[in-house]
């Protein structure tokens, strides 16, 4: 057999001495990209946050264990980290007054973060879906509308409502805003049990299962980053952050809509921009045999054509 091995073809050698020679250029210019991002040292973990007003103090083992975990996945998840940072520009000038409105503390914005890295099309395993990942039932018991046609889990303004509704009828059941957060992610009626049977009032205090448990410290790591973007490595100049251009209108409608491809035409826009405008249209028709009322944004299309070095930065610390 050593006699046949050693005059294969030239052709095929050379085949296999390319292929070889891409493996290894591959596996260093990996280990290269690896080696540059693990020089990004991690943030240490502080003596203490404020989140919602409440201190959180990390002079407890597994308190301060638990928040470098999360540092380091902020650090490294470099793809995840820097979109939620450019989406930030758009999203946050949103929520934000509308958490204002209703009464809740501005810091719950960062919930929205970890809930969906702010893409406003997540869909979990789960089926939770929107900016604030509401699964079907709990979205309907807090007004939201879903179904085939309409699913308002994608509409920003009616799930950050609802969002607010929910945070502000966890907190009073809990009086305690990390406790609030773990409800979120675990349910009300959950927590309520563990603090029934864990004798403790603060989630932070509690044994839970491990993404619930996790779910606190990430919410504090991504107030720490979107608050101090450069001690994690991330830097922007305003183009590279995407931007908040408001509709050009909103169209009241409270009839039925048979043909939105058509209604996107007669307004002077894509059935696609339409769509994206308005992601809680889930069909090509809006049926409404209830005649309820919604509100329809119009995007300004020639607003989307923008210059990105002009593009209106929401927050000065993420810039380099």
């Amino acid at each position: 057999m050593q006699h046949i091995t050693k005059y294969k073809s030239y052709k095929t050698m050379n085949h296999k001495s390319i292929s070889l020679s891409i493996i290894i250029l591959s596996f260093f210019s990996l280990f290269n990209f690896n080696s540059e991002a693990a020089a990004q040292p991690v943030p240490k973990v502080p003596d203490y946050m404020v989140f919602a007003g409440d201190t959180i103090r990390f002079d407890r083992a597994d308190l301060r264990e638990r928040m470098d975990r999360e540092l380091i996945a902020f650090t490294y998840s470099h793809n995840a980290s820097t979109l939620i940072i450019k989406r930030a520009n758009r999203y946050f000038p949103q929520v934000e007054p509308i958490l204002k409105r209703m009464g809740v503390p501005d810091d719950l914005k960062y919930l929205m973060v970890i809930e969906s890295n702010l893409d406003p099309q997540a869909v979990s395993g789960a089926g939770a879906a929107g900016l604030w990942q509401f699964i079907q039932s709990t979205g309907r018991s807090y007004g939201l509308e879903v179904n085939a046609n309409i699913d308002e889990r994608y509409n920003l303004v009616k799930s950050t409502e609802a969002a607010c509704k929910y945070l502000s009828d966890a907190y009073a059941k809990f009086g305690d805003w990390m406790t609030v957060a773990a409800s979120y992610n675990g349910g009300q009626q959950g927590m309520v049990r563990r603090i029934e049977n864990q004798r403790q009032k603060s989630a932070l205090n509690m044994w839970l299962v491990d993404e619930t448990s996790r779910y606190m410290f990430r919410l504090l790591a991504a107030k720490m980053m979107l608050e101090n973007p450069h001690q994690f490595g991330f830097s922007f100049t305003p183009d590279e952050l995407y931007p908040y251009i408001p509709p050009k209108r909103q169209i009241t409608i409270t009839n039925p809509i048979d043909d939105l491809v058509s209604f996107a035409e007669e307004n002077g826009i894509t059935y696609a921009e339409l769509k994206r405008a308005n992601l809680w249209l889930r069909e090509a028709k809006l049926n409404n045999a209830s005649r309820r009322t919604y509100v329809i944004d119009i995007p300004d299309m020639e607003a989307l054509h923008y210059t990105p070095s002009e593009t209106k930065v929401h927050s000065w610390v993420w810039l380099k």
